[in-house]
């Protein structure tokens, strides 16, 4: 019975009490001994039966009892309320010495850096931004274009047909008619956006490529205002030190046409591997518009001249960066990405 408690007796709670781990554990053993129907509280109420001249010392022993329990409950609280802050600092310390997380910041494509490095050549010339829906109609893809449907010149711009009788366009050219049949002259764009055509990928074809479409209408344009604007082109996009050089050639849409070549940069005209020892790059394709062309959206052409050029990025990027596979441009590698960040913006 605890009203007859020794010193050994408390020192025995209070070791019991030092083993507790939780909070939970320490006030169910102060309840134990000190709670309203705790064993040293029920001991001290029957101190009234003990006779009179012993019951002075023992309710002081029993008080000096309690207060060592008492005692040891609190500094064990304290303890344990210690170490649960310990563990929760350490669950959430960092060493503020300690590098931070690395994040890498994003950049533009290649191919988008290219395109908008053109699309300011052009803005800075006076031509305007012009688009249209890569799922087209034959008429507009080729019909409108001077390319009915018996022209073999059709078997080069073999595409991916739609089960809704559409398909997806073969180049920007389509945007020509578009803002021609909406438009009067003068007008002067550029279209840039992709085009789909059923080849095999291979180190200079892709099935999905990029075009930058250009259309200039007005009166008395020739092949001079055409040949000053690929002069400035290619300055632009290569360097001043760059030359350009005209071959005739054929397009339905086009009369003259020409394929477009600039000066090779690494031998300076003079022949070398990247340009097959001619001196010369092919770099895109240009003409004056064919009269068909203006009669199929409603211009005279005995009143109206214009030229056209279309260029595909990805041919731009592998000549100005001397790229050896057009396939690299679309693999997603991280570290072929890398080598371009920042290389025109």
């Amino acid at each position: 019975m605890l009203i007859n408690m020794t010193d050994q007796d408390v020192q025995d709670i209070i070791d019991q009490i030092k083993t507790v781990r939780t909070v939970n554990e320490l006030q169910e053993l102060k309840s134990k001994y000190l709670g309203k129907q705790g064993a040293l509280t029920v001991a001290m109420k029957k101190i009234r039966e003990v006779s009179p001249d012993k019951r002075k010392d023992l309710g002081r022993k029993l008080n000096l009892y309690k207060q060592r329990i008492e005692e040891a409950v609190e500094d064990q609280r304290n303890a344990l309320i210690e170490e649960e802050r310990e563990r929760r600092e350490a669950a959430h310390r960092y060493d503020v010495t300690m590098p931070g997380a690395r994040r890498e910041v994003g950049a533009l494509h290649i191919i988008s850096q290219v395109q908008e490095e053109v699309q300011e050549i052009f803005l800075g010339m006076g031509f305007e931004l012009a688009v249209g829906p890569e799922m087209e109609t034959s008429y507009y893809n080729f019909e409108a274009l001077n390319t009915p449907e018996w022209h073999p010149s059709r078997d080069m711009h073999d595409t991916f047909y739609l089960s809704n009788g559409k398909l997806l366009r073969t180049h920007t050219s389509t945007v020509q008619i578009r803002v021609m049949e909406k438009r009067k002259p003068p007008l002067a764009i550029f279209s840039p956006g992709r085009c789909y055509r059923k080849d095999t990928p291979d180190a200079t074809h892709l099935p999905m490529f990029y075009q930058v479409e250009v259309l200039h209408v007005d009166k008395n344009v020739s092949v001079a205002h055409l040949k000053g604007t690929l002069e400035i082109l290619a300055k632009r996009l290569f360097g001043q030190d760059r030359e350009i050089r005209l071959r005739p050639s054929y397009f339905p849409f086009t009369e003259p046409s020409f394929e477009v070549f600039v000066s090779c940069g690494i031998c300076h005209s003079t022949g070398c591997r990247s340009c097959g020892g001619t001196g010369w790059l092919e770099i895109l394709g240009a003409g004056m518009v064919h009269p068909n062309v203006f009669r199929s959206v409603g211009y005279d052409p005995d009143e109206w001249s214009g030229f056209a050029l279309g260029m595909g990025l990805e041919r731009v990027i592998m000549l100005k960066y001397d790229l050896e596979d057009i396939r690299e441009l679309m693999r997603n590698d991280r570290r072929f990405i890398k080598e371009f960040r920042g290389v025109v913006l």
